[in-house]
């Protein structure tokens, strides 16, 4: 009796739409975002969020920012007043320095950063561990982020979290 329980159907619900009409309507939305989606993307519109990384404010997100143009991009800032959380992906991930200067360790290797420098997560096959710090606690980091979500798609990234922002709360 407990096999038949544990036992679920393994069939497929026919779709309300046929695989071409599911196209043409992303098709059609696509169209729809890129000549009416939000172009500038304000301040007040994003507010930050702490998270188990630390402190970010989402500008654009496939998955909670839909009505802009730029569907398959991710660019968030991320403050830093100590150090982030720890976490592992596979990279391909540009960080530009805004404000301040800190160090981010990746893969056990410490590399200084300050304002106006460009940060390049390399991709590595098993990702890149990494956790990044603020030098100076006067005066947080600021850096904002970029990452393309085809190329992090192709490459099957998966995030793992190994640490979390000194300043997250459940």
């Amino acid at each position: 009796m407990a096999e038949s329980e544990r036992t679920r159907s393994r069939e497929r619900e026919r779709p309300t739409q046929s695989a071409y009409e599911v196209a043409v309507t992303y098709d059609k939305e696509r169209t729809e975002r890129q000549t009416v989606g939000r172009v500038v993307l304000r301040l007040e519109d994003c507010p930050q969020e702490q998270t188990r990384q630390g402190l970010l404010r989402p500008y654009l997100d496939p998955f909670l920012i839909p009505d802009t143009p730029l569907q398959h991009w991710a660019v968030f800032t991320h403050e830093i007043h100590t150090k982030s959380g720890k976490h592992r992906h596979q990279g391909g991930l540009v960080i530009y320095v805004i404000d301040g200067k800190g160090y981010s360790v990746i893969n056990g290797e410490r590399v200084d950063w300050e304002k106006g420098d460009l940060v390049l997560l390399p991709l590595e096959k098993g990702g890149v561990e990494h956790q990044h710090f603020n030098s100076d606690p006067a005066h947080p980091a600021l850096w904002i982020a970029f990452i393309h979500f085809p190329l992090r798609d192709y490459v099957a990234s998966e995030m793992t979290q190994l640490e979390t922002a000194v300043d997250y709360r459940e």
